[in-house]
């Protein structure tokens, strides 16, 4: 499937939005993604189905100073 992802066009196979996570080896509880705009709860991930032109962003915190 077709998905935009942090802006970045990919084709990933992936039916869930933790499967997509787990695919791009994201892990750890401190990211925060969002899926068409909206925010997804850690919490809500496993649920939330994935759809061909999903938008997607994952975030995750850098350390720097």
């Amino acid at each position: 499937m077709k998905l935009i992802i942090n802006g970045e066009e990919q084709q990933i196979e992936a039916s869930t939005l933790s499967a997509l996570l787990s695919a791009l080896d994201y892990e750890g509880d401190w990211l925060a993604t969002a899926l068409n705009g909206d925010l997804v709860p850690r919490t809500e991930r496993a649920q939330t189905a994935l759809n061909d032109g999903d938008r997607i962003e994952i975030l995750a915190p850098k350390q720097g100073g």
